[in-house]
């Protein structure tokens, strides 16, 4: 069951709770899949019995609506719609300090366009980046872009993060995969996985669930996400 929280509402970490882990999606390029990576991962704790907070700064609110079609009997996720309009005078990263107090992982679903303040203050509040790509050239060139001005914003000079990239929406065997496969060993960045094209992930979204909830979802897929959440767990 999702549990979708006002900001309002949230419950303040108390002293002493465990630090979660904090895990930005993030790609300025807009159609890059960052809501798919950010719900399927989130669904990925939270069937492990992990307490996973997920976190919509996008104002198209695609990750709060998938969470408000999870249903019931599932385990829970906890939601903040970060990108309403507060009626009080919280910071945008306010959101991320004040969770549940048994949080122990917090993905943070950005919007397209992600640049300037916004961007230093999420990457100052997170201890992971996953820049998805999808495989095209004007994608390629406005990666290329986004990892130049990220490594550029203040927070991460003055402390930087783990950064992985992932491959989203692929067909392998074909020449724009290869091109793209290429590019991202290029970037001295850990290529952790390629998830690939297909209709499982809107079957799964339609149901606040992520494409592992599937019974007949291919074990290729199951495997590809596994070594994200490994790259998580061991860094």
């Amino acid at each position: 069951m999702a549990t979708t929280t006002p900001h309002s509402e949230t419950t303040a970490r108390v002293i002493n709770a465990p630090t979660p882990k904090r895990v930005l999606i993030a790609n300025a390029k807009g159609g890059s899949g960052k809501t798919t990576i950010a719900t399927n991962l989130s669904s990925f704790f939270a069937a492990r019995d992990e307490h996973c907070a997920l976190i919509d700064f996008d104002p198209q609110g695609s990750a709060i609506q998938w969470l408000q079609l999870r249903q019931s009997n599932r385990s829970k996720i906890h939601g903040v719609s970060a990108f309403k309009k507060s009626t009080t005078q919280v910071t945008r990263t306010w959101y991320l300090r004040n969770l549940p107090a048994e949080t122990t992982k917090v993905v943070i679903d950005t919007p397209a366009g992600l640049t300037g303040m916004l961007l230093n203050d999420l990457v100052r509040e997170c201890d992971y980046i996953v820049i998805p790509v999808t495989p095209s050239p004007i994608d390629i060139r406005a990666t290329t872009f986004f990892i130049k001005e990220l490594f550029l914003t203040p927070a991460f000079r003055t402390n930087p993060r783990r950064i992985a990239v992932v491959a989203n929406r692929v067909r392998k065997n074909t020449l724009v995969y290869s091109k793209l496969e290429l590019f991202l060993k290029s970037l001295k960045i850990p290529f952790i996985a390629s998830f690939r094209d297909t209709q499982f992930y809107i079957r799964a979204s339609e149901y606040g669930l992520g494409i592992h909830d599937l019974n007949n979802a291919h074990k290729s897929d199951v495997t590809d996400w596994q070594k994200l959440v490994d790259w998580i767990d061991t860094h």
